[in-house]
């Protein structure tokens, strides 16, 4: 499929099946050569792996079927500052395949909330017991933070989850998996769910092929099962929020002056609007058009200029 061809909006069945399920898997997103250069730039940064071996840091409890044969998963930070090798991990943030679904859940504006990452198991590696959900999956509290709505025809999601596989994911290799239509439960799980020793038939592990990506809301419980394949599991996880939210705060950088620098090298346009910080559109935020192009959305000037006679700054 070309660019040409790719939706320019949310389709209806995408529609559908996101509020039925919290999920949505779209198929073949990344081509076989981009994932070929996004692996080979993960074998270059191997190395920089990390872990989770200590007990402070592991995702799942010991002895529980999430928890596997003992290996901690490892993770893989700074994929968007490898210079060229970061373009497959870059054309992620506003590819074309991916915005009019960005739009339809986040609204236009939306922008990069967690700085992604690459998941990496390898055989016997633990999963993570499950977690998230609108209603917490464990607390049974309201979570605002990663709430799901849909109000008038309009979905949102307060955090949407992007999981780009790396790697395929055959039915029983384990990985990501999810309960579908969680995100509009009322009500905390049952006492040993989170851990899959209970109801273990509504935890799915979607089966996927290296270039799909999983779009699921952080309102729908989550997580991951011990991975059971020889060849190691890789994915790369974002998050993505709407315009006004926001959960994590790396974008103040480590200054106070937003992500790292090595991020915004080699960037689009529409690429470089996804780093904005969180405010309302109508405050001069870039907008991702339908194609590709990027459009300011701004108040008139006479209100500009009266914020600055009256607050001596730009913006209120």
């Amino acid at each position: 499929m070309t660019t040409q061809e790719y939706p320019k909006e949310m389709t209806e069945d995408e529609r559908y099946l996101f509020d039925l399920n919290g999920y949505l898997i779209i198929r073949g997103v990344l081509t076989p050569k981009e994932i070929q250069e996004a692996n080979k730039a993960i074998d270059n940064h191997a190395h920089e792996m990390v872990e989770r071996s200590e007990g402070a840091l592991r995702n799942a409890v010991e002895g529980t079927k999430f928890y596997g044969q003992g290996p901690g998963r490892k993770d893989l930070g700074r994929v968007l500052e490898w210079g060229e090798e970061s373009s497959v991990f870059k054309s992620i943030l506003a590819h074309p395949r991916l915005v009019p679904i960005f739009h339809g859940i986040l609204g236009q504006g939306y922008r990069m909330d967690h700085l992604p990452m690459v998941l990496a198991q390898d055989k016997g590696s633990e999963g993570f017991q499950l977690h998230g959900g609108t209603i917490d999956c464990s607390s049974g509290e309201y979570n605002p933070y990663l709430a799901y709505t849909c109000q008038h025809g309009t979905i949102r999601s307060a955090l949407l989850g992007c999981n780009v596989i790396l790697e395929d994911h055959n039915p029983g290799d384990g990985g990501f998996c999810i309960v579908p239509g969680s995100h509009k439960s009322n009500f905390k799980m049952p006492k040993g769910m989170v851990d899959g020793e209970k109801y273990e038939e509504f935890i799915i592990q979607p089966a996927t092929k290296a270039g799909d990506v999983i779009l699921f809301s952080e309102g729908t419980v989550h997580g991951a099962k011990a991975w059971t394949s020889d060849r190691q599991r890789r994915t790369c996880l974002y998050r993505f929020s709407p315009g006004t939210n926001v959960y994590g705060r790396s974008y103040f950088g480590h200054e106070g002056g937003g992500w790292p620098n090595e991020m915004y090298e080699g960037l689009t346009e529409a690429q470089r609007a996804v780093l904005e910080p969180p405010y309302a559109n109508r405050l001069d935020r870039p907008l991702i058009q339908d194609d590709g192009s990027v459009e300011i959305s701004s108040r008139n000037a006479r209100k500009k200029q009266h914020d600055q006679d009256v607050f001596g700054t730009k913006y209120f």
